[in-house]
Protein backbone atom coordinates (compact mmCIF):
# COMPACT_ATOMS: atom_id res chain seq x y z
CA UNK A 1 0.00 0.00 0.00
CA UNK A 2 1.46 3.09 -1.26
CA UNK A 3 1.48 6.24 1.16
CA UNK A 4 0.75 9.54 -0.13
CA UNK A 5 2.77 12.67 0.16
CA UNK A 6 0.47 15.51 2.42
CA UNK A 7 2.07 18.74 1.00
CA UNK A 8 1.45 21.96 3.33
CA UNK A 9 1.81 24.35 1.01
CA UNK A 10 1.11 24.80 -3.15
CA UNK A 11 3.44 26.79 -4.06
CA UNK A 12 6.91 28.90 -3.66
CA UNK A 13 5.61 31.28 -1.84
CA UNK A 14 3.58 29.28 1.12
CA UNK A 15 6.58 27.11 1.75
CA UNK A 16 8.66 29.56 2.70
CA UNK A 17 5.69 31.45 4.50
CA UNK A 18 5.91 28.05 6.53
CA UNK A 19 9.42 27.72 6.32
CA UNK A 20 9.01 31.33 8.17
CA UNK A 21 6.80 29.89 10.85
CA UNK A 22 9.08 27.05 11.73
CA UNK A 23 11.98 29.74 11.94
CA UNK A 24 9.62 32.18 14.43
CA UNK A 25 8.71 29.02 16.29
CA UNK A 26 12.27 27.86 17.00
CA UNK A 27 13.21 31.90 18.27
CA UNK A 28 10.43 31.62 20.43
CA UNK A 29 11.42 27.96 22.02
CA UNK A 30 14.81 29.47 21.94
CA UNK A 31 14.60 32.43 23.50
CA UNK A 32 12.46 31.08 26.42
CA UNK A 33 14.39 28.71 27.54
CA UNK A 34 17.24 31.63 27.34
CA UNK A 35 15.43 33.27 29.64
CA UNK A 36 15.09 30.28 31.75
CA UNK A 37 18.74 28.93 32.01
CA UNK A 38 19.73 32.95 32.80
CA UNK A 39 17.26 33.09 35.21
CA UNK A 40 18.82 29.32 37.34
CA UNK A 41 22.25 31.29 37.00
CA UNK A 42 22.85 28.30 34.18
CA UNK A 43 24.76 30.71 31.51
CA UNK A 44 26.68 33.97 32.63
CA UNK A 45 25.36 37.39 32.05
CA UNK A 46 27.59 37.57 29.36
CA UNK A 47 26.95 34.40 27.76
CA UNK A 48 22.94 35.35 28.13
CA UNK A 49 23.36 38.93 26.74
CA UNK A 50 25.31 37.73 23.55
CA UNK A 51 22.86 34.94 22.59
CA UNK A 52 19.93 37.07 23.09
CA UNK A 53 20.99 40.09 21.46
CA UNK A 54 21.47 37.56 18.40
CA UNK A 55 17.50 35.81 19.04
CA UNK A 56 16.05 39.27 19.08
CA UNK A 57 17.65 40.52 15.87
CA UNK A 58 16.46 37.50 14.20
CA UNK A 59 13.43 38.09 15.85
CA UNK A 60 13.23 41.61 14.44
CA UNK A 61 14.10 40.96 11.05
CA UNK A 62 11.54 38.14 11.06
CA UNK A 63 8.56 39.79 12.43
CA UNK A 64 8.90 42.37 9.85
CA UNK A 65 9.13 40.30 7.27
CA UNK A 66 5.67 38.40 8.40
CA UNK A 67 4.20 41.42 9.35
CA UNK A 68 1.16 41.03 6.81
CA UNK A 69 0.80 36.98 7.45
CA UNK A 70 1.47 37.58 11.32
CA UNK A 71 0.06 40.87 12.80
CA UNK A 72 -0.04 39.68 16.44
CA UNK A 73 3.10 37.45 17.79
CA UNK A 74 1.19 36.96 20.73
CA UNK A 75 -1.95 35.50 18.48
CA UNK A 76 1.10 33.18 17.02
CA UNK A 77 1.94 31.82 20.13
CA UNK A 78 -1.61 30.88 21.08
CA UNK A 79 -2.45 29.36 18.16
CA UNK A 80 0.30 26.79 18.31
CA UNK A 81 -0.03 26.53 22.23
CA UNK A 82 3.41 27.67 22.92
CA UNK A 83 3.46 28.44 26.28
CA UNK A 84 6.28 30.95 26.18
CA UNK A 85 5.54 33.78 28.16
CA UNK A 86 8.89 35.06 29.03
CA UNK A 87 10.28 34.59 25.57
CA UNK A 88 7.35 37.19 24.53
CA UNK A 89 8.04 39.90 27.13
CA UNK A 90 11.91 39.55 25.74
CA UNK A 91 11.21 39.51 22.17
CA UNK A 92 7.84 42.06 21.87
CA UNK A 93 7.70 43.77 25.06
CA UNK A 94 11.14 44.71 25.95
CA UNK A 95 13.18 44.09 22.97
CA UNK A 96 16.38 44.14 25.28
CA UNK A 97 18.36 41.70 26.91
CA UNK A 98 17.44 41.67 30.85
CA UNK A 99 20.83 42.50 31.54
CA UNK A 100 20.25 45.44 29.64
CA UNK A 101 17.36 46.57 31.15
CA UNK A 102 18.82 45.93 34.51
CA UNK A 103 21.54 48.41 33.73
CA UNK A 104 19.30 50.92 32.56
CA UNK A 105 17.43 50.89 35.76
CA UNK A 106 20.65 50.77 37.31
CA UNK A 107 21.63 53.75 36.09
CA UNK A 108 18.89 55.82 36.28
CA UNK A 109 18.27 54.94 40.12
CA UNK A 110 21.85 56.37 40.73
CA UNK A 111 21.30 59.24 38.44
CA UNK A 112 18.50 60.15 40.90
CA UNK A 113 20.04 59.25 43.76
CA UNK A 114 23.37 61.69 42.57
CA UNK A 115 20.69 64.15 41.98
CA UNK A 116 18.61 64.27 45.41
CA UNK A 117 22.67 63.90 46.70
CA UNK A 118 23.46 67.09 45.18
CA UNK A 119 20.42 68.96 46.30
CA UNK A 120 21.23 67.94 49.96
CA UNK A 121 24.49 69.41 49.57
CA UNK A 122 23.17 72.64 48.07
CA UNK A 123 20.31 73.32 51.00
CA UNK A 124 23.08 72.11 53.65
CA UNK A 125 25.34 75.07 52.42
CA UNK A 126 22.94 77.56 51.92
CA UNK A 127 21.04 77.04 55.18
CA UNK A 128 24.77 77.43 57.08
CA UNK A 129 25.80 80.12 54.42
CA UNK A 130 22.64 82.29 55.43
CA UNK A 131 23.10 82.37 59.24
CA UNK A 132 26.61 83.46 58.59
CA UNK A 133 25.19 86.37 56.33
CA UNK A 134 23.08 87.01 59.63
CA UNK A 135 20.14 85.94 58.13
CA UNK A 136 18.31 85.22 61.22
CA UNK A 137 14.74 86.04 60.87
CA UNK A 138 11.91 82.95 61.12
CA UNK A 139 10.70 83.99 57.87
CA UNK A 140 13.87 83.49 56.20
CA UNK A 141 15.52 80.18 57.98
CA UNK A 142 12.16 78.47 58.22
CA UNK A 143 12.07 77.67 54.55
CA UNK A 144 15.48 77.38 54.04
CA UNK A 145 15.32 74.42 56.84
CA UNK A 146 11.58 73.04 55.05
CA UNK A 147 13.47 72.07 51.73
CA UNK A 148 16.85 70.98 53.47
CA UNK A 149 14.33 68.63 55.52
CA UNK A 150 12.17 67.65 52.56
CA UNK A 151 15.62 66.78 50.84
CA UNK A 152 17.06 64.29 52.72
CA UNK A 153 13.13 62.82 53.00
CA UNK A 154 13.88 62.40 49.22
CA UNK A 155 17.37 59.89 49.66
CA UNK A 156 16.21 56.98 50.64
CA UNK A 157 20.16 55.88 51.17
CA UNK A 158 19.48 57.63 54.97
CA UNK A 159 17.87 56.10 57.68
CA UNK A 160 14.49 57.17 59.27
CA UNK A 161 15.95 58.27 62.57
CA UNK A 162 19.45 59.76 60.27
CA UNK A 163 20.77 62.88 62.64
CA UNK A 164 20.30 65.34 59.99
CA UNK A 165 16.27 64.80 59.73
CA UNK A 166 15.73 64.22 63.45
CA UNK A 167 17.49 67.81 63.96
CA UNK A 168 15.94 69.90 60.87
CA UNK A 169 12.27 68.66 62.05
CA UNK A 170 12.77 69.47 65.57
CA UNK A 171 14.09 73.11 64.30
CA UNK A 172 11.16 73.49 62.36
CA UNK A 173 8.82 72.58 65.04
CA UNK A 174 10.65 75.28 66.74
CA UNK A 175 10.41 77.99 64.40
CA UNK A 176 6.26 77.32 63.44
CA UNK A 177 6.11 78.50 66.88
CA UNK A 178 7.49 81.67 66.70
CA UNK A 179 5.84 84.36 64.40
CA UNK A 180 7.65 85.66 61.11
CA UNK A 181 9.36 88.52 61.83
CA UNK A 182 10.96 87.07 65.58
CA UNK A 183 14.40 86.63 64.70
CA UNK A 184 16.78 83.24 66.47
CA UNK A 185 19.14 84.88 69.28
CA UNK A 186 22.85 84.58 68.86
CA UNK A 187 22.76 81.51 70.99
CA UNK A 188 20.28 79.92 68.93
CA UNK A 189 21.64 81.03 65.65
CA UNK A 190 25.09 79.24 66.39
CA UNK A 191 23.34 76.22 67.98
CA UNK A 192 21.42 75.97 64.87
CA UNK A 193 24.50 76.51 62.85
CA UNK A 194 26.49 73.43 64.67
CA UNK A 195 23.15 71.72 63.96
CA UNK A 196 23.61 71.88 60.26
CA UNK A 197 27.45 71.52 60.63
CA UNK A 198 27.48 68.26 62.34
CA UNK A 199 24.34 66.68 60.45
CA UNK A 200 26.00 67.78 57.22
CA UNK A 201 29.64 66.01 58.42
CA UNK A 202 26.53 62.95 59.30
CA UNK A 203 25.14 63.15 55.74
CA UNK A 204 28.79 63.16 54.01
CA UNK A 205 29.95 60.17 55.97
CA UNK A 206 26.60 58.56 55.46
CA UNK A 207 27.13 58.34 51.68
CA UNK A 208 28.03 54.91 49.85
CA UNK A 209 31.83 55.01 49.36
CA UNK A 210 32.50 57.96 51.12
CA UNK A 211 35.95 59.54 50.82
CA UNK A 212 36.61 57.35 48.23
Amino acid sequence: MSTMEVKLWNDKREREMYDNFAELFAIIKATERLEKAYIRDIISPQEYELECQKLIAHFKTLASTLKDTVPSIERFADTYKMECPAALNRLVVSGVPATVEHRATAAASASTSAAAVAECVQNFITSMDSLKLNMVAVDQVHPLLSDLYASLNKLTILPPDFEGKTKMKEWIGRLSKMGAADELTEQQARQLHFDLESSYNSFMAALPNAGT
